[in-house]
């Protein structure tokens, strides 16, 4: 076989590790390695990134650490969602240990003893947004697209999202949960789901950066100075300000889907009624089930602490495979790409509320718990 350019660049990649880890004067670095598959997150990289988190976490020569994705294209573009129904169909059990320790991953971000930074730098999606929503200082640039999308492959925003979305505003939460829609720095900022927008040839320069740090006594403030120099993006730029009093009328908590869809229909404002029709346009796509059943999450977690929202949300999402319409969805739009995906309900009033509340249902044993937590530090 003559070697091209192409087989080789393949067969570096499956050479590569998937997480590169690098110290640059005190500072650790993590690299998600998979620029093909624009970072998404494998078994292993759960593994390699729970594991020096660990050893970076314990060691005093370890000042803060910074997540990032390798290439231009994305941070991370969620999990590796074909290796997770492949294992269902195939009877292993790979699909509930990632979730299990990807949850439990992300749980130790957000209780991370040193300043941890995110580079959200191009797509960051789903289980991307599980480990940089966790880090004190969440950079996002000019190429950022920063979304939750998962009811359009008939699974509900993860990862901590029902804790995470519950800062904002609840119409926010539920526009964003609900339709996966994919925001900009300055929308990104507007709704706190980042800190400062950069320039991405800044990120770019990381190391050198970091090598040049003199630190003194707050190490956060120090990074901060370091990275985040001339803002390219506020929340006063951001885009969904032109149609936030629409936003905020058409998503209330009280609001059922049916209900959500009939107000957008009968919106009369110039200014929103084409962001109105492309948002109904986006929710009859969605699962209608998934939709329903992320509206309940996303409320349910605004009441609960950090570890019941990702105890909740590892029920619902291992539910899903059996009684919601993920295995269907990923089937549709990633294996099949028929784009026809024969949801389990065919609209949002044919929803049953019984099929919504049996996803919570925590699917371990009585007295088990796969996710202990209240033990860890």
């Amino acid at each position: 076989m003559r070697l091209t350019e192409e087989t080789l660049a393949a067969n570096l990649d499956v050479a590569e590790p998937e997480v590169l880890f690098q110290v640059v004067n005190g500072v650790g670095i993590a690299t998600l390695n998979r620029p093909r598959q624009l970072n998404a997150l494998s078994y292993p990289m759960v593994v390699a990134l729970g594991a020096q988190m660990e050893a970076w976490a314990r060691d005093d020569a370890i000042r803060a650490v910074v997540l990032r994705g390798a290439g231009p294209k994305a941070f991370c573009a969620g999990g590796d969602i074909r290796a997770l129904t492949d294992s269902y169909r195939d009877g292993t059990p790979l699909h509930r240990r990632f979730f299990i320790d990807e949850y439990t991953l992300d749980y130790r971000l957000h209780r991370y003893p040193k300043p941890l930074v995110a580079l959200m730098d191009g797509i960051v999606m789903g289980g991307g947004m599980g480990l940089a929503q966790a880090a004190h200082l969440r950079l996002v640039t000019e190429r950022s697209r920063v979304a939750m999308p998962e009811t359009g492959i008939g699974l509900v925003p993860d990862v901590g999202a029902s804790h995470f979305l519950s800062k904002l505003p609840v119409p926010l939460a539920l526009y964003l949960g609900l339709t996966g829609a994919s925001i900009g720095a300055a929308d990104a900022l507007l709704c706190g789901l980042a800190d400062a927008a950069v320039d991405s040839a800044t990120l770019a320069g990381l190391e050198p950066i970091l090598a040049g740090i003199d630190w003194g006594h707050d190490t956060l403030a120090d990074l901060r100075h370091a990275l985040v120099r001339e803002p390219v993006a506020s929340a006063a730029d951001a885009p969904l300000l032109q149609v936030l009093p629409a936003l905020l009328r058409h998503f209330p908590a009280p609001a059922t889907l049916p209900e959500i869809l009939a107000g957008l229909a009968g919106e009369d404002d110039p200014a929103c009624t084409a962001w109105a029709i492309r948002t109904i346009d986006v929710l009859r796509t969605r699962s209608p089930l998934s939709a329903c059943a992320t509206r309940e999450l996303l409320l349910r977690g605004r009441r609960m602490d950090l570890a019941d929202c990702f105890r909740m949300e590892l029920a619902v999402v291992v539910n899903t495979f059996t009684q919601g319409d993920f295995v269907e969805g990923v089937r549709a739009l990633i294996v099949d790409k028929d784009n026809a995906p024969r949801w389990r309900a065919a609209s949002y009033d044919a929803v049953d509320h019984a099929q919504v509340q049996a996803l919570f249902r925590p699917w371990w044993a009585p007295g088990e718990q796969p996710l202990p937590l209240a033990l860890q530090h």
